[in-house]
């Protein structure tokens, strides 16, 4: 434990600024998604599955953290280092744990904001999803989180008093654990957009901070355990690889561009015209027939600008006699 505590010591104000900056990130990003949901007065948008991935991932990575050998002897530390030293060394905890209360307060809110009838939501997006999620699905994803929290913390306590000699494996468990449920988390949420076709409640400020936040944090992982640790950042890799496919879908869709927004308008299509028991014969092309949409909008008035031109436009192009002329009965 004193090689533990001389690496304490040995921290500085380097690697006790960059703790600080990694912990307001992930604080900042997961409080913009808190704010999105509550804004817009509903989880809409946001898939049940990936709610219940992420926050079964960050119990047992909490879990996990808490129990590794490492952090216990950390702790154990505090009692010998300065308040600083010890400080700075435990802010890897509080990093973990600041992200599992943040993704543990997102399933609050979205139970919280579930289906909400006065949330404030366009039409075009609630007839986008006509397949919500049920209050019986919602209620399952949060039991299912409650339940895995308190077995992560009760085995943890159990093997903590009763046999600290296996905490080290039931670490490596819950690491794994998070692992694999980090690596799918995004999948459902992936799904979910592709097939709303907008973010919803779904922060895009989160998921722009975060995602070259995971590669960053990736980056650092691997600097520090080499090609040897790819099972530790590699997940973090594929995390924001799957978050960044998330976030350009959720760009997209909220901003398609302005490609079409200033192009011009198709001319007016001339409506089909019905042939009555007298046939019109008319100019081509006529004062009205040229110009049908600055006369008429409606079937009714374009056949009132066409009666208008076939008698105005009785002259000597059109045989007085002709079908529809000044001189003809009107019958064939």
């Amino acid at each position: 434990m004193e090689d533990r505590c001389q690496l304490l010591r040995e921290g500085g104000f380097a690697n006790f600024f960059i703790s600080i900056l990694i912990l307001l990130g992930i604080l900042l990003s997961y409080l913009t998604q808190h704010y999105r949901i509550i804004s817009r007065g509903s989880s809409e948008g946001i898939s049940p599955y990936f709610v219940l991935l992420g926050v079964t991932s960050a119990n047992a990575q909490f879990g996990n953290i808490l129990s590794l050998p490492a952090s216990r002897a950390d702790v154990a530390c505090c009692k010998e280092v300065s308040p600083f030293e010890c400080i700075a060394g435990l802010l890897g905890i509080a990093q973990i744990g600041t992200q599992w209360v943040c993704f543990a307060t997102i399933l609050v809110l979205f139970l919280v904001f579930f289906r909400r009838d006065d949330a404030d939501l366009a039409e075009q997006e609630l007839e986008r999803d006509p397949d919500q999620p049920s209050w019986r699905t919602a209620l399952t994803v949060g039991g299912i989180c409650l339940v895995h929290g308190l077995f992560v913390v009760i085995i943890s306590a159990a093997l903590a008093f009763g046999a600290p000699a296996y905490l080290g494996a039931w670490a490596n468990i819950l690491g794994i654990m998070a692992a694999a449920l980090a690596g799918i988390q995004y999948i459902p949420q992936i799904w979910t957009t592709y097939k709303l076709k907008h973010a919803g409640s779904l922060s895009i400020l989160m998921m722009t901070i975060q995602t070259p936040g995971g590669f960053l944090f990736a980056a650092s992982l691997a600097a520090r355990l080499g090609w040897a640790g790819w099972s530790s950042w590699g997940v973090y890799v594929l995390t924001a690889i799957m978050q960044g496919i998330v976030l350009t879908m959720a760009i997209r869709y909220e901003w398609p561009g302005d490609s079409g927004a200033h192009s011009p308008s198709p001319p007016p299509q001339r409506p089909p015209y019905n042939r009555r028991t007298t046939p019109r014969v008319l100019p081509s092309p006529g004062p009205y027939s040229a110009h049908l949409h600055a006369y008429g909008e409606t079937q009714e008035e374009i056949e009132h600008a066409l009666d208008r031109e076939s008698v105005q436009g009785v002259g000597e192009n059109q045989p007085l006699l002709a079908p529809g002329g000044i001189g003809s009965s009107g019958t064939r």
